[in-house]
Formats: structure tokens, C-alpha cells, sequence
């Protein structure tokens, strides 16, 4: 990581009554490049990939609504609309467009809509596992009447209402969680993401930035078909990334690579969902290679 120059400064913008917070690496007159990330992240898990573009890039990387310095939802409303509402709201505000985006998991599935809404403003797209469950998962789901999936999606409501956030008694306890979900992360990674992704308790003990709402799956989206026609809309070259050991589906064996008029899917080994993460330094020489000078 680049760090002669120093950390990101944090800053805030609103969107929908609501206190969102990004940070940004400075280099402003250079192109920006907005990096997402996905659920239950936050801004700083981007710090490595953000210190090494930061000399040849303006990056900017936000906390989602309900994650990380953001502010959390007061309705529960985690809705994909919102989340590409505010990210439309960002690169509106500081006029970041056209924009280079770098996105995971969710903040991939946002990217990757907002691109086809607004294909003029991205300037190319890389998205780690963003598509979305696969194509066998969403028919299945598909198979529930809308009165079921409403009903459920009230039960899960109530539950998240009622749910206690899990407080650990010690950043160990903390960090042991971290390395949990993903045991490619190196001793460093792991203190560095549990550091930025907790919040001290009055009582001394550590809880989760994000909030428990954003768990919950909505009973409604966008069709598959309309996602489909979103992505045939994306203008800009799109680099589409899977890791090898991960439980997503890779978009060239499902199918749903052929809907994007000028995308390529690139495959990592000994890669899980975080990429960016596990494989690093080849995850920054691809794209590198793929967003050029």
C-alpha cells in the first residue's frame, strides 16, 4: 500500500435524507475512480487496491447506506433502487463522471445497473462477482408466489426488529470472526478490516458498523429480464471477475455474459468471493491491464 502521501480523507454527502460518508484519496485532477464495495463491507476494505492506483487516479470509495460510516437506513429501506439512487446522488454531486468504477459483490450489482441506466456516464466497469445469484437460484426463487415471498419477507422483518447486533468482548474476538469468513486473509488483512469494520460499545465490547437490516432479502426486484436488457445497455468495456473457489456462478458457464454487448470474464485461482482480497497483486496487474492509461 501507498502510503507516503498518507490515509483518505472522509467526507459526506446526502442522498434521500441520508448522511452518506465516502472517503477520497486525493489526486483530484487526475480521472476518478470510484471503488464499491459489497454487503456487509466497508469504504476502507478497498485501502490497499486505493493505495496503489492512487497516483494515476482520483479515487473515491463510499460507505453504502447502513454500512460502515454511513448512516443507517431509519425504515430498514435497503432496497437496490436506494442503493443505485445513491450512487447516481454521488457521482451527480461531485461530478465524477464519466467515471472508472471498480465494484464487489453488491456495490457490483449496483454498478452494473447504474451503468446501464446511465451507459454515458461510466467509462469502464470492473465488477468481482457481481451478476447476482445464479441463473438455477433466481428460477427457483422465481417459483414462490408473490404472497410467500411477501409473507416471509414480513417474518424476516420482524426477526431482524428483534435481533440483538452481536457484541464481541474484545477486537480478538472480533478478528477471529474476520478471519472466519475468509481464510485467505493474511494476519495484516484481517487486523486492518476488523480496525475500520467495528464500532466500540458504551459497555467497552465491539459490534459491526453495518446494520442488521441490511440482511434482508426484498421480496421484489427488477425481472431477470430487465437486468438482462440493463447489461445489454452498458456502452463501456466491462471486466467481469470470478474467483475459482468461490460459491458464485461464473457468468461464462451460465450464460449471462453473452447479455453485455463488450464484457470479459477473468477467473482467478485460489481466489473466494473477495478477490481483491486473495489475490491482490494479480487482481491489480489485470486491471491495471484493463483500464490502461
Amino acid at each position: 500500500m501507498d502510503t507516503e502521501a498518507g490515509g483518505p480523507t472522509s467526507h459526506v454527502y446526502f442522498s434521500q435524507r441520508l448522511r452518506l460518508h465516502y472517503v477520497d484519496w486525493g489526486n483530484p485532477d487526475a480521472p476518478p475512480l470510484l471503488l464499491l464495495h459489497g454487503g456487509r463491507d466497508h469504504c476502507r476494505n478497498w485501502d490497499w487496491v486505493a493505495g496503489a492506483m492512487r497516483r494515476d487516479w482520483h479515487v473515491v470509495a463510499p460507505d453504502l447506506r447502513g454500512h460502515g460510516d454511513s448512516q443507517w437506513s431509519p425504515d430498514g429501506n435497503y432496497s437496490m433502487a436506494a442503493y443505485v439512487y445513491d450512487l447516481a446522488q454521488l457521482i451527480h454531486r461531485q461530478e465524477l463522471a464519466p467515471v472508472t468504477i471498480v465494484a464487489h459483490s453488491l456495490g457490483g450489482n449496483v454498478a452494473l445497473r447504474y451503468a446501464g441506466i446511465y451507459p454515458e456516464a461510466v467509462r469502464r466497469l470492473v465488477a468481482i462477482e457481481g451478476l447476482g445469484p445464479a441463473p438455477e437460484v433466481l428460477a427457483e426463487r422465481a417459483k414462490r408466489p408473490i404472497d410467500d415471498r411477501m409473507r416471509a419477507w414480513v417474518e424476516e422483518q420482524r426477526s431482524l426488529a428483534g435481533r440483538t447486533p452481536r457484541r464481541y468482548p474484545s477486537m480478538e474476538e472480533a478478528l477471529r470472526r474476520m478471519r472466519d469468513e475468509n481464510g485467505h486473509l493474511s494476519a495484516e488483512q484481517a487486523g486492518h478490516l476488523t480496525r475500520h469494520g467495528v464500532i466500540q460499545n458504551e459497555d467497552g465490547s465491539y459490534g459491526w458498523k453495518f446494520d442488521n437490516y441490511v440482511r434482508s432479502q426484498p421480496p421484489g426486484d427488477m425481472a431477470q429480464a430487465e437486468l438482462e436488457h440493463l447489461w445489454g445497455r452498458i456502452a463501456c468495456p466491462t471486466l467481469l471477475v470470478y474467483g475459482d473457489e468461490s460459491w458464485a456462478s461464473n457468468p461464462t458457464r451460465d450464460g449471462r455474459a453473452r447479455h453485455f454487448r463488450d464484457a470479459r470474464v477473468v477467473s482467478f485461482e485460489r481466489a473466494g468471493h473477495w478477490v481483491h482480497h486473495d489475490r491482490l497483486d494479480a487482481f491489480l496487474a489485470e486491471v491495471r491491464g484493463f483500464l490502461g492509461p
